[in-house]
């Protein structure tokens, strides 16, 4: 017994030796987790479109984003689909898309909207297991070509170490890559690399952001026209953040009032009178209150008198769905936060940032703010294994790195934003550039009355508002995500990029 006891010792020797002596040979270069910096995967498929079968080739890749010297410096991941029965693929826009955070991955548009395919969603936008995707039967890319474009560190784009093999540090990829006007202008750069490479020179062209993306897209329009050379036909805001035009103090407060009118009808949180109209009707009133009665109050601060202050609390607290207690106690004007969490605590529940229609459930009915966003939980079980089985399996693009949801882009430099005038600026000098605002009248994080207030401040010479236009949807952040706004938001993405294309030797000119 102890003889074989010792010969099992020591071929357990022996294999640990001879496992240790192979590990060595091997080279670890071999096993380093890393995307390459130039591949393609390409895929043919169809979808079926407004009832018409559209052929369409999709291609998955990576493409280096390059120094003043000519070096790599990152690889940025993209998607980019391509309808193959076009005869002057010329005469055939395409549409650069982009989301936002800033560190979001292209992924939410990607699968959610424009694309060929959208995520396995009941009709009001929550996910359904198993999670995958479906054929998308309202994606523009009957009528559009689109490539969707993940910035540095997000999806698998990521930072190149240098010639000598060094990362660069940490601040040196904050000069370069995270901050409004780099991130700019390194997208500016590679946007021209991949127009070449694709022979898309001569298509009308199209920029549309969500979210942080609405800056990131407005200050592109500017770089692309003004570095590049590269004409924008049009730019779509879906969700937009401020794009540096300026609404702190009152006008922030105050263009709160129509949102939260939004949500608290959504909840039937309104008085009855309010409850029973159709939501429009209400936020019509309640956004004609804001305009003409609540900014100014709120602009008079203590000057408002006992009579003055008590009339404003209960008007906002009818509009909002709170206690005239909760306004006066907030000073007029409650935060976002304490909304979501005192709206329906009465009934145990909180509601969401990003779209107020979603509930959440908090360890104490106390506090003034949730313990969590309930909507972006949702999203990210649902977008997460869906892009990953998705990429993998159907468009056969595999690697071991991560897909990054939300990438390390962070401290982001948001000095010197001024994204929403170079915006202007663009569409001053270029005739033919449209612009188009979408939001969802449930976003609490980028509300739509912001959006409209962005509209009225883009241009207030008002020479080109006939260039601008708001369109508003019943949900939230991603306002596709329910059915009958993904049909209705593409169809209004559709419709704007017909309109922006000018007929036949037409000249951009003024007159």
């Amino acid at each position: 017994m102890k003889k074989s006891l010792a010969l099992v010792a020591g071929l357990s020797l022996i294999t640990a030796a001879t496992s240790t002596a192979v590990y060595a040979q091997q080279d670890p270069s071999e096993h380093l987790r890393q995307i390459p910096i130039e591949t393609t995967s390409v895929s043919e498929h169809s979808v079926s479109i407004n009832g018409e079968t559209v052929d369409y080739t999709a291609t998955a890749g990576t493409l280096p984003v390059w120094n003043d010297e000519g070096d790599p410096t990152a690889t940025l991941f993209y998607t980019y689909y391509q309808r193959e029965d076009v005869d002057n693929r010329a005469e055939r826009p395409i549409v650069y898309s982009f989301n936002g955070g800033p560190g979001s991955a292209s992924v939410w548009m990607h699968l959610a909207y424009t694309g060929p395919k959208v995520l396995n969603l009941s009709n009001e936008g929550y996910p359904v297991q198993p999670y995958g995707v479906q054929d998308n039967p309202h994606s523009i890319l009957d009528v559009a070509d689109i490539v969707f474009i993940n910035p540095v560190n997000t999806g698998y784009s990521r930072v190149l170490p240098d010639e000598e093999g060094k990362m660069p540090d940490r601040s040196k990829q904050k000069e370069m890559f995270f901050g409004v006007n780099s991130d700019v202008q390194y997208l500016a750069e590679w946007m021209t690399t991949f127009t070449s490479r694709y022979n898309r020179w001569q298509s009308p062209k199209f920029l549309i952001g969500e979210s942080y993306g609405t800056t990131r897209v407005s200050g592109l329009a500017h770089a692309l026209q003004n570095q590049q050379w590269m004409y924008i036909n049009g730019v779509i805001l879906v969700s937009p953040t401020d794009i540096g035009i300026d609404r702190d103090g009152p006008v922030k407060e105050a263009n709160q009032l129509p949102y939260f009118a939004a949500a608290a009808w959504y909840h039937d949180a309104l008085p009855e009178d309010l409850q029973s109209k159709d939501l429009l009707e209400v936020l019509d009133e309640v956004e004609q209150y804001t305009l003409d009665s609540y900014l100014p109050a709120l602009a008079k601060g203590a000057m408002l008198s006992s009579d003055e202050r008590q009339q404003v609390a209960d008007t906002v607290a009818r509009y909002s769905g709170l206690s005239t207690e909760a306004v006066l106690s907030n000073n007029l004007a409650p935060s976002t936060w304490f909304f979501w969490k005192e709206l329906l605590r009465d009934r145990d529940r909180t509601i969401g940032r990003l779209d107020s229609r979603y509930l959440g459930l908090d360890a104490r009915r106390a506090g003034d703010r949730p313990d969590f966003n309930a909507e972006l939980n949702s999203w990210l079980h649902s977008f997460t294994p869906a892009i990953n089985y998705y990429l993998r399996e159907e468009l056969n693009f595999k690697t071991d790195v991560k897909y990054n949801m939300f990438g390390p882009v962070h401290p982001w430099d948001r000095t010197n934003n001024n994204t929403g005038e170079q915006l202007r600026e663009s569409m001053a000098a270029n005739p033919y550039l449209n612009v188009l605002v979408q939001s969802g009248y449930f976003d609490g994080a980028t509300n739509y009355f912001d959006a409209k207030y962005t509209t009225w401040h883009l241009d207030r010479s008002t020479l080109m508002k006939d260039r601008i236009e708001f369109k508003g949807y019943r949900s939230g952040h991603m306002m596709y995500l329910r059915r009958a706004d993904l049909e209705t938001a593409n169809d209004d993405v559709r419709d704007f990029i017909l309109r922006s294309l000018p007929e036949g030797g037409v000249p951009a000119e003024y007159k």
